[in-house]
């Protein structure tokens, strides 16, 4: 109960509303007070009047007079001036005067308090104007006993009647509380459950039904969230499936492709020279085929293995890379150089290093070669304050703008004819998990460069 919406709701209403009586209740107090003390000099006026109509007046009436208006003596200001009405013997020291015609709602407030706390009975004056205009000042001695307690018994009044309307307005806003908002979200929330359960099952979509704006909005979302999870949920499945079968086809096809491969040996020597003309077109064909096919089933696993990180020398593993590069250029006008520090120390997973960087160099060859012009492949690299940078420059025609929009998108950026495009998707995953970033910093008729950066992290 207390930990719900609603019964904090509660608490709090309570407490608040309680605060705010409070706050009515000292200045409705100090109200009381001033009414009780106008009261008995209103009454004490009344009582002068016997003593204004006669020139004597009998002791027994007079003390009559003062006990019904509360007082021990009357004392009429008229025409400057002050006449005692009527008195009695006063049983003790006058320990304060009150006037009540100018005095400010702080004043009030601060001497109904002290009479509050002060548990002493005292006789006091006090000062007010007479009703009707019937002098100028009239003044009256009491005690304090009546008043004190008379405030006591009207505070508690107060204190009980702020105490019913309290819990009164606490429960009413608890119903409304738990009606308007409570209920609403608990409605949200078992959608949710329910959708959670069978995210793929579209009929457990929730319907907005909220009139309150703001639920409303958020079931609006919700639903929105929902379907468009419950859409990408259905889009998953079919790609699972999609890519599952085209795993199976694509390795089925690269044995058979492999196996074509051998045969284009035997083709090879033939003597027919038409044959001699078209089996190099055959070769490189199959030898597309079987590259996409790896390619595909390299890129359908489920994730790349997280990197096992090492201190790996960089300019060893650029090394390994353009030495295998050398092989594949064979004669053509290629020149590949590196620009790294001997001693630049990473601390990466080498052989993915060695993927990546063999991945970035080797687009670099095949786009200078389909240029048909001499070109050149540079790998530098330098030490950053948080981590080290790497470029792959080469002077090749540059990326069409295909290939730039959709860059590191697996099947569709391919820069090349008969490309995949898986090259650099599967790059930029390989960099991802070392923490990194793979970025085209430039791409035009004077060539392009990859920039690569990875975190320094914990290095030690």
């Amino acid at each position: 109960m207390i930990n719900s919406l609603s019964g904090r709701f509660l608490i709090l209403t309570t407490i608040f509303v309680m605060l705010a009586e409070v706050l009515i209740f000292v200045p409705s107090v100090a109200r009381f007070r001033e009414s009780y003390l106008e009261t008995r000099l209103e009454r004490a006026q009344i009582a002068s009047l016997a003593a204004l109509a006669s020139d004597t007046i009998d002791p027994s009436l007079e003390e009559e007079l003062l006990l019904n208006a509360g007082v021990y003596n009357v004392v009429l200001r008229r025409d400057e001036a002050r006449q005692l009405m009527l008195a009695s013997p006063i049983p003790g020291e006058i320990s304060a005067t009150y006037d009540l015609r100018n005095a400010s709602a702080m004043t009030l407030i601060r001497d109904a308090l002290m009479r509050l706390v002060t548990s002493e009975q005292q006789l006091v004056r006090v000062i007010g104007s007479p009703s009707r205009e019937a002098g100028l000042q009239i003044e009256v001695t009491m005690d304090t006993g009546d008043l004190r307690t008379a405030m006591i018994e009207y505070g508690l009044r107060i204190l009980g009647l702020s105490a019913v309307i309290s819990v009164l307005t606490a429960c009413l806003l608890f119903l409304a509380v738990r009606r308007l908002l409570v209920k609403p979200i608990k409605s949200v929330v078992s959608h949710m459950q329910n959708y959670a359960a069978a995210p793929e099952d579209a009929r457990r979509i929730i319907q907005p039904t909220a009139t309150v704006r703001e639920l409303r909005e958020a079931e609006d979302a919700l639903q929105k969230m929902q379907t468009d999870l419950t859409q990408a949920l259905r889009q998953k499945e079919r790609l699972a499936q999609l890519g599952g079968a085209v795993a199976r086809v694509s390795h089925d096809l690269r044995n058979i492709l492999t196996s074509a491969q051998l045969f284009t040996d035997r083709i090879e020597t033939s003597e027919d020279p038409v044959v001699k003309r078209l089996a190099p077109k055959l070769i490189n064909s199959l030898t597309r085929a079987v590259s996409l096919c790896e390619s595909t089933l390299a890129f359908g696993r489920a994730e790349e293995p997280a990197p096992v990180l090492s201190h790996v020398n960089l300019a060893e593993v650029v090394d390994d890379v353009l030495e295998a590069e050398h092989l594949a250029i064979g004669d053509a006008d290629i020149s590949l150089a590196a620009d790294i520090p001997p001693n630049l120390m990473l601390r990466a997973d080498p052989e993915q290093l060695h993927r990546i960087l063999s991945n970035l160099v080797k687009n670099a060859r095949q786009a200078i070669l389909g240029s048909g012009v001499a070109g050149e492949i540079t790998v530098s690299a330098r030490s950053e304050d948080l981590g080290w940078l790497i470029k792959v420059s080469d002077t090749g025609p540059g990326l069409p703008a295909k290939a730039r929009d959709n860059l590191f998108k697996a099947f569709q950026g391919g820069a090349r004819k008969g490309g995949s495009g898986l090259g650099l998707a599967i790059v930029q995953e390989l960099v991802r998990g070392h923490g990194g970033t793979l970025d085209l910093a430039h791409s035009g008729p004077e060539g392009t460069v990859f920039v690569i950066r990875l975190p320094m992290g914990e290095w030690s």
